[in-house]
């Protein structure tokens, strides 16, 4: 068994790692990087079983940490400042995905846990809410690596198709960027696909209205965990909110308050992509290759269809909402 200061480090090293390397394909990003390098160590024989979940422990830990130090990147006047047209897209957005995908899914007769996992990450701020709810949810890692892959696979396919789509309807720059921002998963994502409509305003905003979507992630989080022991399961429920989701909440409320300097802001930043990544490294380490393939046609349909609402839905909002030209 490793000293508990290596299976601290190993985590990190690996998420440091996972960071460096999406530098070099940046569509992947830095968690999905760090999943498949936990992945990647699993299925090698010499980490033992014991060692594996020792470190998967530790990764959970520095995981919700990561997701408290999120908080940081998000200012609610920040959100404002859009205005009130754009919360509005980003509201009715988030729940109309997060519904229409819970229904759908439960149609379909997929693992309640699979369902609920989708429909946060595709509705709220993909990889980032997926490993948040996964506690409350008590989903499995077979489950959560899907989730995760369908998010990123998705998200990524937007970036392609979203500015000439926006092109082809005749959207102004503020309303594609707002389209972008509440309908694409990743924030890396929203970034990428902002550069395209059109330059430092696009992104800007973009990047606000997508992190007016992280802001209701304490929100999904408690409706997920309720949602998951409305099927009469006699297994305790996890806590309806969890110490990781209220320092997020305070973590928001500090930054609003303005007291944080640009400098502790954008250190936190690559500290909170650190930890993330620690965390879906340690997801990875849960996993086997033969686990992940071949992905069942239901589970597509569903993050196809999700995808569809969250696009649909956004669009809808946009083009209707006179705050938004």
């Amino acid at each position: 068994m490793l000293s508990r200061a290596l299976l601290i480090a190993a985590p990190l090293l690996a998420a440091f790692a996972a960071m460096s390397l999406s530098g070099l394909v940046p569509l992947l990003g830095p968690l999905l990087v760090a999943l498949a390098l936990g992945a990647v160590v699993a299925n090698l024989p010499f980490l033992g079983t014991e060692t594996r979940l020792a470190i998967g422990d530790v990764s959970r830990t520095l995981l919700r940490v990561g997701i408290v130090l999120l908080g940081l990147r998000l200012s609610v006047t920040d959100l404002l400042s859009v205005g009130w047209g754009a919360v509005i897209v980003v509201i009715v957005t988030v729940v109309v995905t997060y519904t229409a995908t819970c229904r759908l899914g439960d149609a379909l007769g997929l693992d309640r846990g699979l369902v609920t996992l989708i429909a946060a990450g595709f509705s709220v701020c993909g990889a980032a809410a997926i490993a948040a709810v996964q506690d409350g949810v008590r989903a499995k890692q077979r489950n959560v690596a899907l989730a995760v892959a369908l998010v990123t696979v998705y998200g990524t396919a937007m970036i392609l198709l979203l500015p000439p789509a926006a092109r082809l309807l005749g959207l102004s720059t503020e309303q594609s960027a707002v389209w972008a921002g509440a309908s694409i998963h990743e924030v890396a994502q929203v970034v990428a696909t902002a550069s395209l409509i059109g330059g430092s305003l696009a992104i800007a905003l973009a990047t606000t209205v997508k992190l007016g979507r992280v802001v209701t992630l304490a929100g999904v989080y408690v409706v997920a965990s309720r949602r998951d022991g409305a099927d009469g399961s006699e297994q305790p429920r996890a806590a309806l909110v969890p110490w990781f989701v209220t320092g997020f909440v305070l973590a928001v409320l500090l930054r609003s308050t303005g007291a944080l300097g640009h400098d502790v802001v954008a250190v936190a930043d690559h500290v909170t992509t650190l930890l993330l990544g620690a965390g879906m490294f340690g997801l990875g380490l849960g996993l086997r290759a033969r686990d992940l393939w071949p992905v069942p046609p239901r589970v597509l349909g569903l993050a196809t269809a999700s995808t569809l609402v969250a696009a649909g839905t956004s669009l809808l909002l946009v083009v209707g909402t006179p705050l938004i030209s």
